[in-house]
């Protein structure tokens, strides 16, 4: 990565001027390398456990379908991800709901020309959260870039803004999306090269510091049918997430399914596995997974659903909290 040799490289420095001209000075792009370390062995949830409601049908501030959402655990905030109404699929114009604990709506931010929002991280640096999210939408609404931008409620931010910092992580890479590990402090990016998706883990006091060049792991997934909504970390292993809306031709219990991966091995954990969280909804299409821990030190594993009527979708999230 190029860099500007006076910019503090800290985590506070890379935060702090994640807002101003200074994180862009730190350019694009660590080449990617060969995994050095495994990520440590941790349990793993146990998908056929019930899942049970955090909320139903709550309110963002976009009536689109949500596409993703992460926790601020420091700050009790809950950000959703959705296309911004009224933009076209491609444009990659998002619309980012800052909920509380509850659900209740609290704010938006607007990012425009960013991307289709599949996943995204946040990370917390005093009051304020900052997310790690896709930017920089190519032709087709997917991000080209990752991107650390700070969340300003009712403000609306460009991707071709330099008040905030690009990364390549992956030479020859063209697409990116992540998400956070709160728990373990890990981050997850999926990224598109020589016409597949792989996957790399990172430590996030090295992504913090916008350093992208030594990934614990670095694989190819396993090849997993049905239609991407969503994916995330927790220790050693990747949640990834399918399934449609329901439809005369997928009803009741629809064909949401969840599947665990090895990290370190890339082999298939458990799964796919049928949830039927929420199958009472009567229009459920899954979008989003997330990881937290409470404050009383339960890890729970998040499912979000786009819910509601044409023009008036909700939020619906529940949680899986069972681990083997």
């Amino acid at each position: 990565m190029e860099h500007n040799s006076s910019t503090s490289l800290t985590r506070r420095g890379l935060l702090r001027t994640g807002a101003g001209a200074g994180l862009a000075a730190l350019g694009l792009g660590y080449g990617a390398q060969s995994a050095s370390a495994a990520v440590p062995t941790s349990p793993r949830f146990d998908l056929s456990q019930p899942s049970y409601d955090l909320f139903r049908d709550n309110v963002l501030h976009s009536k689109r379908v949500q596409q993703s959402f992460a926790f601020d655990s420091v700050n009790k905030r809950l950000f959703v991800a959705a296309k911004r109404y009224g933009s076209t699929e491609e444009a990659g114009d998002l619309c980012i709901s800052e909920l509380d604990f509850h659900g209740n709506y609290v704010s938006y931010m607007h990012l425009n020309g960013f991307g289709h929002g599949v996943a995204f991280g946040v990370r917390p640096s005093g009051s304020t959260s900052y997310l790690w999210i896709e930017s920089d939408a190519n032709s087709n609404g997917y991000g080209s870039k990752l991107a650390c931008v700070k969340y300003t409620a009712g403000a609306t931010l460009d991707s071709s803004s330099t008040s905030f910092g690009r990364f390549q992580p992956v030479s020859g890479a063209t697409e990116y999306t992540c998400s956070i590990d709160p728990v373990h402090n890990r981050m997850i990016v999926r990224y598109h090269k020589d016409g597949a998706k792989h996957i790399a883990v990172y430590n996030v006091s090295d992504t913090d510091n916008g350093d992208f060049s030594n990934p614990l792991v670095d694989f190819t997934p396993p090849s997993i049918s049905g239609t991407p909504q969503g994916y995330t970390l927790y220790g050693s292993y990747m949640y990834f997430m399918t399934g449609n809306a329901y439809s005369d031709s997928n009803p009741d219990p629809g064909n949401t399914y969840i599947t665990s991966i090895n990290v370190n091995t890339g082999a298939i954990a458990q799964g796919p596995t049928l949830t039927k969280a929420g199958s009472t909804l009567t229009f459920r299409e899954p979008e989003g997974l997330a990881v937290y821990r409470t404050d009383a030190g339960e890890s729970r594993l998040f499912l979000g659903f786009a819910t509601g009527v044409e023009g008036d979708r909700r939020s619906s999230i529940f949680y899986k909290n069972a681990l083997v």
